[in-house]
């Protein structure tokens, strides 16, 4: 088990398959630090492999609502606030992560297409420690945020595919009303 450990998401919408994930890495280590990537515009860049993930569309929530849902969604799964941290995570500006998590820390992943190798790869040329929880192809991936986001969108139940703590926080926020929103101006610029 390692001592320190460091896992990362948009978790834009943080999804039972997320807080799986989440809990797979926090059962590998003692404390486990939560990057969450795309923190805000300016840490947020392009990525050939990906170009999506850097879109308005894809990242509707802020930094202070994800790490509020995560928080609440680990405490609702069964983890103490004292194992785990929250903390941005800049994934695309790798000179970066030494001021946001600790580079000797084990850092997990899963692997389900090319994004997923590259980061695989980008952190062992950095020469951090990691570890493939799972690596799947995309087919068995099973849920994503942008599933939730599109129910959201488009009025379809979501709610059964979001821990209860995070539907609550969606409800509260108003976020599928906002998601609408960004869906509507976005299909309108196109």
């Amino acid at each position: 088990m390692a001592e320190m450990g460091v896992i990362h998401g948009r978790f834009q919408v943080l999804h039972h398959d997320h807080l799986k994930y989440l809990l797979a890495g926090n059962a590998r280590c003692r404390h486990l630090v939560v990057g969450i990537t795309n923190p805000d515009p300016s840490l947020t860049r392009d990525d050939g492999v990906d170009p999506k993930r850097s879109l308005p569309t894809e990242n509707p929530l802020t930094y202070f609502e994800r790490y509020t849902m995560i928080r609440l969604a680990l405490v609702e799964g069964g983890v103490s606030l004292s194992d785990f941290s929250v903390v941005p995570f800049p994934i695309n500006v790798p000179e970066l992560y030494r001021y946001y998590v600790p580079l000797r820390a084990t850092f997990f992943l899963t692997i389900y297409d090319q994004w997923g190798r590259r980061k695989h790869q980008q952190f062992q040329a950095l020469g951090l420690k990691t570890e493939v929880l799972w690596s799947r192809s995309s087919h068995e991936k099973g849920l994503s945020g942008a599933e939730v986001r599109r129910r959201m969108a488009s009025g379809e139940a979501w709610e059964h595919l979001v821990p209860a703590s995070v539907r609550d926080l969606m409800n509260l926020w108003k976020i599928p009303e906002r998601i609408r929103k960004l869906t509507t101006t976005s299909s309108a610029a196109t």
